[in-house]
């Protein structure tokens, strides 16, 4: 399975019009060689790179969606996935952009396949998405973008 991007390549800076200093708006991002068998897929997209004074858990969850479709080929800038969506870190069922507080941070979009649709509801948070995934994961990739304030 394949998730890349025509706005930024894997290990690239994520661009501005992504972040809280743009738009604020999701990247487009391509999805490829899905398993046959899957059922549904799930986007997740965190920073693990947060100051522990901030966040004791280091971590800060930017967008969480599941139920996706798995013939899914493509998630359009600015346009969610007819999904279902979870809650982020701040609070919301939406993307929330790239917003690093103090240095070059990584972010993850984290694509799984499962073999089974979640029985959860909208606002779910990352934790419950992933702990529902639990022993249903058929396939994962991972696309990485950077992203400081300027």
């Amino acid at each position: 399975m394949k998730l890349t991007s025509g706005a930024f390549s894997d290990g690239e800076n994520i661009p501005r019009v992504y972040t809280c200093q743009g738009k604020n708006i999701n990247p487009p991002l391509a999805i490829s060689n899905v398993p046959t068998e899957a059922k549904s897929l799930v986007l997740l997209m965190d920073d693990p790179d947060v100051p522990e004074y901030i966040r004791a858990s280091r971590m800060y969850d930017h967008w969480v969606v599941f139920n996706i479709d798995p013939k899914t080929s493509m998630i359009e800038e600015n346009k969610g996935p007819f999904a279902t969506m979870g809650q982020n870190t701040g609070g919301t069922n939406e993307y929330q952009g790239p917003c690093p507080p103090d240095r070059e941070h990584r972010y993850f979009f984290k694509l799984y396949a499962l073999d089974v649709l979640l029985d959860l509801s909208d606002g779910s948070t990352k934790a419950q998405v992933e702990k529902a995934m639990k022993g249903h994961i058929l396939d994962q990739t991972t696309l990485m973008g950077r992203y400081v304030k300027s």
